[in-house]
């Protein structure tokens, strides 16, 4: 069945941990885009929900750190940062075996991955899920792109990997939505914490609502890193949504720097023909 909805969203930490220190409004006008989001996602009656994220050393190190990796557990734990920082309770979040082992198979077709049987989310899977599933009972299929360390995947290629991941969601009968979550330039866990680059993330964001493929494949990790940070890398998930949906274009419905939630907060969709 074809895939039934697809969008993107941030996932920083202080989006849920810091809610009480940001302005008010503005908290208020992106939680609300966020809830948004979420109706919308619930409209499109998915099965199942395949999350493409960026994970932070939570579960993959220097010791063994795959360019792709599906999740195919029975179910999945976290956050596995501390509750009170995160500002989100731990809790068992339930999986689609069957289905991950498929679309793994799928994948393979066309691109390597890596697949994990044991996964705890961090608050790159976990702050997403807070907002689009508070019930947690929609199977979740967790995907992580390596956006953490050198050598980083080419966009090309995460590319190719978001055109397989949509092909393997085609050929299944299942309805299934895709989520694609980041950050655009922030600077975490560095002096510069909170830094915000607007005029990047404003154009990146143009270039992924159009799906303009080879603007957003034209960037260099050296651009990216000087102009967005080492956080900035996490346009790879945006970039494997753009690919799932590619000949589509989106709506961008919420974009603001937030510097307590230290990072450009977005929340946007895909079309999904």
């Amino acid at each position: 069945m074809p895939l039934v909805f697809a969008g993107v969203c941030s996932h920083a930490p202080g989006i849920t941990g810091r809610a009480h220190l940001a302005d008010a409004a503005i908290r208020d006008e992106f939680y609300s885009h966020y809830h948004r989001l979420r109706g919308a996602l619930e409209a499109s009656r998915p099965d199942a929900l395949v999350v493409v994220g960026a994970e932070h050393f939570a579960n993959f190190f220097f010791d063994n750190m795959p360019a792709y990796c599906i999740g195919m557990a029975d179910f999945y734990e976290g956050p596995i940062e501390d509750e009170e920082w995160l500002g989100i309770q731990r809790r068992r979040i339930p999986g689609a075996p069957d289905l991950s082992k498929r679309l793994i198979a799928r994948v393979m077709d066309d691109c390597d991955v890596a697949y994990a049987q044991e996964w705890k989310f961090d608050h790159g899977i976990s702050v997403p899920l807070h907002f689009l599933t508070p019930r947690y009972d929609l199977p979740v299929v967790p995907v992580n792109i390596n956006c953490q360390e050198p050598p980083l995947t080419p966009l090309h290629r995460t590319w190719a990997f978001g055109k397989a991941l949509r092909k393997a969601c085609d050929a299944a009968p299942e309805r299934i939505a895709l989520i694609g979550t980041g950050g655009i330039s922030h600077w975490p866990c560095t002096p510069d914490s909170g830094t915000v680059n607007e005029a990047f993330d404003r154009d990146f964001l143009d270039k992924f609502v159009n799906n303009r493929k080879d603007d957003l494949l034209a960037y260099t990790d050296e651009e990216v890193y000087r102009e967005a940070g080492h956080g900035g890398f996490e346009i790879r998930t945006f970039i494997a949504i753009a690919a799932a949906t590619e000949g589509a274009t989106g709506e961008l419905w919420f974009y603001a720097p937030i510097p307590i939630f230290a990072v450009g907060c977005t929340v946007a969709t895909m079309g999904v023909q």
